[in-house]
């Protein structure tokens, strides 16, 4: 058990006296040792990964078990944030946002736990940030005013006035309205409730939009006693800071003044179905034409999620049947001709206390469920009785070997990562430490699959005899939309027209407590900070060496990447006509779903799973660093393997490359269908970046292309390309295309980027050289991509099936080498912690809202997002500035800013991540010597710059407008004088 290094045992070696050690275990695939601590008093768990990673992670988790869908434990996580009894301030989370170097801050509420993560490379932030959120959790002030602010209230429409209508408002209410306004999130919320009869997960632990209102302060305080306590609690931490010195900091700040309290706060097993259950729902869909718009979906309820070989049999089984195009069941969706695409909500559940296998289509019509859920028993009853072939098996274990190698780190702190994987299993008194140790189950998996009735026994156990089955028909509903914001106005009128004057005056009278509250300067000082003092001199930057493989230039990366290997093709990318550019992002989707030489689609899905993580074929274009308008861009296909795989993994992406065929049609036709699917679900959520993307579109030449490729307007030309492709002639019309644009990149200059470990270097080199690339020669005539010059303004209202809004403001500006680019980017941190998120936030009631500077468009964006406001979110952006023209500031106020684009600029990519940025950054200009520059500009930035930038580049008359809203909503806003589309 007590497998450990030298160097781990020395770093633990003394416990502290509050902390009893239970075990310590060495995880050598992940290059770490986990240990398990209790603490006496309360009994809280503590699990630490020990490691020599300098980027620390903190996290502390409660088990909450909502058993309503008020999101009592989700505005419970916002209220938290608000003020403690150290801290008492208004908003410490987010002062504390601008007082740190952190590479990663926020709350999480997920069906069963409520966590506070954070991550950082300074261990003087680190700790700052440690005694922030354990005061927060632990002796929070809960503020009446806070719940009416983060959770819900009702307000007359002029919050002055009484004789006006009453309104909601409230961020997580807002939230939520945006989170239910999307169709997967309803159909996952609604396939749930029936999946799980009595259990907490029946419930919106969120807040379903229509039950918040009926959450009272009380209710919240009473969840807050007893569930955020130590002896509900799990700590999880990683990196180099030894454990015993977080145990005394955990000491210190909260638990030296805890006792054990018991506590029933487990999870129960669900209630089994003795039959398969059928139900029909309805989801809001603001449309006129809703065929073809029906979610149909099964979902199965299986075993324990903390019983990890259990765990990893329902992960081998969904990989079997669910993985690519090449697997049964996935097969079978793609082609039953039943629906547009597999569900999004296909494949294993598994972070609940019970998983969940879920398959169904997307894009369907109600009466087409029976015969769906008949096709997928037969397919299933196929698998039961034959099998599969043994390589598939094999290539889905590889598939899980892969993901438990390789260091993350791009989207959050991989240490982060580690611990949100072994979460659920502390939550629900598991073994975290099984969970991320996989290789011992992998083995002995990897000797049960050699039975040839391994699979078959696996299917017939977890779905066939398994009667705990749901069928789900989710239908759109035109009218629900409009059905519920007039319930919800009965509702409010229903409540005013039993209000008396004492009533009204205490809802005038809360108003105004708020926005004083809002406004208040709290005393910063009693919080802790980190200043341009403790801003590390120099920015990291890894550097490669130049090789060359078959004449061509290759760069490589000397990495630490755990025993993977990460190759790519970079080819310029040549001048393409309008008709070639418009279909661009569709072919370098369908490249790798494509078959490729003599195998077709599904055997090169199968060949890619059984050699490599994926392989991934994408553009990048980037204006230069002195001028926006001058674009330069590439194609990459690239992959992932574990290193000794590396061969065969060159040998793909050549082949692929080189052998592609574009004559499967009909395949074509269901790419081109899941991805307008994918990205009609993706608007609610992504709203404020395609609004931002719509409102810069007339910016520079990159973000034009941007908004009409992957845009608003990529998704109406998306909608209308899908729509044609019914007829066969429209299929081999763009197959076409896609083969014009792949023969100009045959002749394209090429370029290799090459990502490992520097011993295994000329093996991967020797591998490369064996595959004979392009003749230089042939790029004699290369004719690169050169894209018209674009600086218009643009005023865009959007219209989509949504209960809140996104607006965007944007300001032509500078490239990122121009001086004022650096001050530019501070403005936008400074504006954002200072006026902006008071105002969109906290007084408007939006999920988020700030600004920035993007300098790769030379564009300052304005957004709001998930936002009941529109024209007064507008002239929020305005005043944003004036406020900043006509008053003093504080240098403390600058300095947080500074600290924010720092941070950002410093925050760690993965492994591979940080070669990949050295790497296309040098690409485009953007040279570890200009980079450096940029960051050293940044610190330099005062409070004139700011003022000064503002003035000449953000004034009224250069604005770009965009907003994404409901149809009945634009009606509202005439005057703004907007062209209006729909999506």
């Amino acid at each position: 058990m007590n497998n450990t290094s030298a160097h781990n045992l020395k770093t633990y070696s003394s416990n502290h006296p509050a902390f009893d050690k239970l075990r310590s275990q060495r995880i050598d695939s992940l290059n770490l040792t986990l240990e398990e601590y209790r603490h006496r008093k309360t009994g809280a768990k503590h699990f630490h990964l020990a490691t020599d990673n300098p980027e620390n992670v903190f996290l502390v988790a409660f088990r909450t078990v909502p058993m309503d869908s008020t999101g009592v434990a989700h505005i419970l996580e916002h209220t938290v944030l608000c003020g403690s009894e150290k801290y008492p301030v208004r908003d410490p989370f987010f002062m504390m946002l601008r007082r740190s170097l952190n590479t990663f801050m926020n709350a999480f509420t997920s069906s069963d736990w409520t966590a506070y993560p954070f991550a950082s490379k300074n261990k003087k932030d680190f700790n700052n940030l440690l005694g922030v959120y354990l005061d927060a959790v632990f002796f929070a002030r809960l503020d009446p005013l806070d719940f009416s602010q983060e959770g819900h209230r009702v307000e007359f429409e002029n919050p002055h006035d009484p004789d006006s209508d009453l309104v909601f408002k409230g961020v997580v209410l807002n939230e939520m309205k945006g989170a239910m306004s999307g169709p997967v999130t309803v159909l996952w919320q609604t396939l749930s409730s029936h999946l799980f009869p009595t259990t907490t997960y029946h419930y919106n632990s969120g807040g379903d939009p229509e039950y918040i209102p009926d959450l009272s302060y009380d209710q919240l305080k009473a969840f807050y006693h007893t569930h955020y306590h130590p002896s509900n609690a799990v700590f999880m931490t990683f990196g180099d800071i030894p454990a015993q010195e977080h145990h005394q900091q955990f000491e210190s700040h909260a638990l030296s003044q805890f006792d054990r309290l018991e506590m029933n706060l487990r999870v129960g097993e669900e209630k089994r179905y003795t039959a398969p259950l059928q139900v029909e729902e309805n989801y809001a869909l603001d449309a006129e034409d809703v065929t073809h718009k029906t979610h149909l979906v099964l979902g199965w309820l299986l075993g324990q999620s903390t019983a990890l070989e259990e765990q990893l049999k329902a992960h081998l089984l969904s990989g079997v049947l669910l993985d690519n195009s090449a697997s049964p069941l996935r097969h079978a969706l793609e082609t039953c001709g039943l629906g547009a695409a597999p569900s999004p909500l296909c494949g294993l559940e598994d972070s609940n206390r019970e998983m969940s296998f879920l398959c169904g289509l997307e894009g369907s019509q109600p009466e087409h469920a029976e015969a769906l859920e008949q096709r997928v028993l037969e397919v299933l009853q196929e698998v039961a009785e034959k099998g599969v072939p043994q390589e598939q098996v094999e290539a889905v274990l590889h598939q899980l070997e892969l993901h438990q190698r390789e260091i993350g780190g791009d989207g959050m702190p991989y240490g982060l990562q580690l611990i949100l994987e072994g979460l659920p299993s502390a939550i629900h008194e598991g073994d975290p430490v099984a969970l991320l140790n996989l290789d011992p189950v992998l083995e002995k998996l990897r000797q049960e699959i050699k039975d040839p009735n391994f699979i078959k026994r696996l299917v017939r156990e977890n779905l066939l005899d398994n009667p705990h089955r749901v069928r789900l028909t989710l239908k759109p509903n035109s009218h629900l939309s409009a059905q519920r914001t007039e319930a919800e106005k009965a509702r409010l009128a229903a409540l005013r027209a039993v209000m008396d004057e004492e009533q009204k005056a205490a809802v005038v009278k809360l108003a105004a407590e708020l926005i004083a509250r809002q406004q208040q300067q709290d005393n910063s000082d009693l919080l802790p900070k980190v200043g341009i003092e403790d801003i590390p001199p120099t920015l990291t930057i890894p550097e490669g060496t130049q090789e060359t493989v078959h004449q061509l230039p290759a760069t490589f990366f000397d990495q630490g990447t755990n025993g993977l290997v990460y190759q790519q093709i970079v080819i310029d990318m040549p001048h393409l006509e309008d008709e070639l550019l418009e279909v661009l992002p569709h072919y370098t989707a369908c490249l790798t779903e494509l078959g490729v030489g003599d195998r077709d689609y599904r055997q090169t899905q199968a060949w890619q799973d059984s050699v490599s993580g994926g392989i991934n074929a994408t553009t990048t274009l980037r204006g230069r660093i002195d001028d926006v308008q001058q674009v330069n861009g590439h194609f990459v296909l690239s992959g992932k393997a574990l290193a000794h795989n590396h061969e065969q993994l060159a040998e793909l992406l050549q082949t692929t490359l080189q052998e592609v065929r574009f004559d499967e049609l009909d395949h074509l036709r269901e790419v081109i269908a899941q991805r307008r699917a994918d990205w009609e679900e993706h608007i609610t959520g992504n709203g404020h970046a395609l609004a931002m993307a719509a409102a810069a579109s007339g910016m520079s030449p990159t973000a034009a292309l941007s908004h009409r490729l992957s845009g608003l307007s990529g998704i109406s030309l998306l909608q209308e390309l899908d729509e044609s492709l019914t007829d066969k002639t429209a299929c081999e019309a763009l197959a076409d295309k896609f083969r014009r644009i792949h023969q100009r990149l045959l002749a394209a200059p090429r370029q290799l980027l090459v990502i490992g470990e520097q011993e295994r270097r000329s093996e991967f080199l020797a591998a490369l050289n064996k595959h004979e690339h392009y003749n230089p020669e042939a790029a004699a005539n290369f004719t690169p991509l050169r894209l018209p010059e674009v600086r218009t303004s643009v005023r865009q209202a959007w219209t989509t099936s949504t209960q809140v809004n996104f607006c965007a403001k944007a300001y032509p500006t500078v490239p990122v080498d121009h001086p004022d680019a650096a001050a530019l980017t501070v403005l936008g941190g400074f504006l954002r912690n200072n006026y902006l998120h008071r105002a969109i936030r906290e007084q408007g009631g939006a999920y988020g809202g700030g600004g920035g500077q993007d300098s790769d468009s030379a564009t300052f964006r304005f957004f709001s997002y998930r936002d009941p406001r529109l024209t007064e979110t507008l002239e929020d952006f305005d005043r944003s500035v004036q406020w900043l023209l006509e008053n003093d500031h504080e240098w403390r106020l600058v300095e947080e800013a500074l600290l924010g684009v720092i941070s950002a600029i410093d925050k760690p990519k993965s492994p591979a991540g940080e070669a990949k940025s050295a790497f296309y950054n040098s690409l485009y200009g953007r040279t570890p010597e200009q980079r450096r520059r940029f960051r050293s500009r940044i610190l330099e930035v005062r409070l004139e710059d700011l003022k000064r930038v503002a003035a000449e580049y953000l004034k009224p008359e250069n604005a770009s407008i965009a907003i994404i809203t409901n149809a009945t909503r634009l009606e509202q806003l005439a005057g703004l004088e907007l062209t209006r589309y729909k999506v």
